[in-house]
């Protein structure tokens, strides 16, 4: 009796971390501070299979893979590694997520010249607008244009 209590006690401890952890999988976006303290939008498309985080992040000169990826429940670390005429430089990002937020520190290099900086990513929502109520029309052949009278 005592040992079926004990796994059940364990089971439901288990599944109560499970559920602890954060769903990270899909677009977020946050605005980061750019040069000259214009803001710059970026998307981040995350993967998430166990506690390995992969993906990529459009920026506005492109996208680039992430890499270093970890999740760690409600934790998330990766790195961006961009090269700039044969000079590698890493920005590596830790954040925590908050529902449908994640609050980012994102620090660049290891000589730590510049500060790192702060900035919140949310989950992107679909911008497909929805079709108003009504029945679609039904797929079907495109009529043939009328003959010209004669």
């Amino acid at each position: 009796m005592m040992k079926k209590l004990g796994y059940t006690l364990l089971f439901f401890a288990l599944g109560s971390m499970s559920a602890l952890a954060a769903d990270f999988n899909g677009k977020w976006t946050g605005d980061v501070p750019g040069r000259n303290g214009n803001p710059q939008t970026l998307t981040f498309d995350f993967h998430v299979a166990g506690s390995t985080l992969t993906g990529k992040i459009t920026t506005p000169r492109g996208d680039v893979d992430i890499s270093n990826g970890k999740v760690d429940g409600d934790s998330i670390s990766f790195d961006q590694v961009l090269n700039f005429n044969g000079n590698s430089f890493t920005i590596s990002y830790k954040g925590t997520a908050d529902g449908d937020t994640i609050k980012f520190t994102r620090t660049f290099g290891s000589n730590g010249d510049r500060p790192p900086q702060d900035f919140v990513a949310k989950r992107a929502t679909d911008a497909t607008p929805t079709p108003a109520a009504g029945p679609a029309p039904a797929p079907g052949p495109t009529p043939a244009p009328a003959a010209p009278p004669q």
